[in-house]
């Protein structure tokens, strides 16, 4: 009788044990996908964007080395600028793109760093699609070292699994400039989307790779710039494989140790462990500020030569009539593109890392200018994405001032 007892206890006690596990494994997952959904939300949306690290999966990268000390050279921020014939009081501006931080550098001095609702200067803030221009770095990187032979090679080539996907055929570098052809809805505000489909993924898990090869074709590759951001997860695939290495330890090696940080990356994971190259780098407002330093200074940083100069070059560079900034009908926005970077309307010397709800990372090579705004715009969409002709008004003002 005691032994029967003693065995229903101990199967009880399984039971229950196998019980907690679930629950707790159901209850992350659930938690996550609160998360995912409530990310936006007007109330949580600042606080979120500072704090991801408690909200997602993570992999940190290590900072390391001496940190890159900026100068200081205060100036303030003229009042006004001018957008689309107006004038337009700037303060306002920045109230009203609800900016969370925004950093000045001229040369190696900063002339002007400032946080705003609540946020302070040690925060992680998140990338979003600004972590597309750090992917292409380390990208550029591979190429110099032969990992990559040309641009001009298919993605399956090195991702076989991308077979019979909608990145059958394509280049690298149409992938690079967003030329792919592959269809994709970026529609934020859309519950169905493409976008919000991978923005539900991260929450209740599943592979990025996984989703690459679930996508179709829509266009001829090569032809018409559509923003897809998987394209930049197709990019990292090639990378990995080409190189034999995880994208956080080339990433550090590569990057992160050459720029004299001052903290530690950190990149969102899908649930296999895998980084976010799309958009899921969280660093402190000065770090993305190095990162602009070393396009600024085609590639060279504290005298040593990071990402190879004509890389550099080429990435700021649109070479086809329909990567051209402007109004064209074989692009969805008015901006150029590059090698995963940004150039203005009648770009000069300019080009930019860009990100949904507001973030940049502004260069401006005549005036010897970095601007890094982060945001937490939640009209960023409204006009196709008219705040980013904006702020790019915004910015040169700033920039022609000092």
């Amino acid at each position: 009788m005691r032994t029967t007892l003693k065995r229903s206890a101990l199967g009880l006690m399984a039971i229950m044990l196998i019980i907690t596990v679930v629950v707790a494994l159901n209850w992350q997952k659930s938690l996550q996908l609160y998360h995912t959904i409530t990310l936006f939300d007007e109330d949580k949306i600042v606080s979120n964007f500072s704090n991801m690290q408690d909200l997602t999966p993570t992999v940190s990268i290590k900072k390391s080395g001496a940190v890159h000390q900026f100068d200081h050279e205060p100036q303030p921020l003229p009042s006004h600028y001018t957008y689309k014939g107006e004038e337009k009081s700037l303060q306002e501006f920045l109230t009203r793109s609800s900016t969370t931080a925004l950093l000045v550098l001229k040369g190696n001095d900063i002339t002007f760093e400032d946080y705003f609702q609540g946020t302070t200067e040690f925060d992680r803030r998140i990338s979003w699609s600004m972590a597309k221009s750090f992917l292409s770095a380390i990208f550029g990187v591979a190429v110099a070292e032969g990992h990559i032979k040309n641009l001009e090679q298919m993605v399956t080539e090195y991702v076989p699994e991308l077979i019979g996907s909608g990145y059958e055929g394509v280049t690298i570098k149409n992938v690079l400039q967003m030329s792919s052809g592959v269809a994709f809805n970026e529609d934020y505000q859309e519950f169905n989307s493409d976008i919000n489909r991978f923005g539900r993924l991260m929450a209740l898990g599943g592979s990025f790779d996984d989703f690459a090869a679930s996508l179709v074709n829509e266009r001829e590759q090569g032809t018409f710039l559509h923003y897809v951001s998987i394209d930049t997860h197709v990019l990292g695939m090639v990378l990995r494989k080409a190189t034999g290495r995880t994208i956080a330890d080339y990433f550090e090696e590569k990057l992160w140790s050459k720029l004299g940080t001052e903290e530690d990356a950190i990149y969102i994971t899908d649930s296999t462990g895998e980084p976010m190259v799309l958009g899921g780098l969280n660093l402190l407002t000065r770090d993305f500020a190095r990162f602009g330093k070393l396009y600024l200074d085609d590639g060279q940083f504290a005298g040593q030569q990071v990402i190879p100069k004509d890389w550099v070059k080429a990435s700021v560079t649109p070479d086809e009539p329909h990567l051209q900034p402007g109004k064209r009908k074989s692009a969805e926005l008015e901006l150029g593109y590059g090698y995963q970077w940004w150039l203005p309307v009648d770009a000069d010397e300019e080009f930019m890392a860009l990100g949904i709800y507001d973030q940049f990372i502004y260069v401006n090579k005549k005036t010897n200018v970095v601007i890094v705004k982060n945001s937490a715009n939640i009209d960023f969409m409204k006009n196709h994405f008219e705040s980013a002709l904006e702020t790019t008004a915004a910015f040169r003002a700033i920039a022609a001032s000092l």
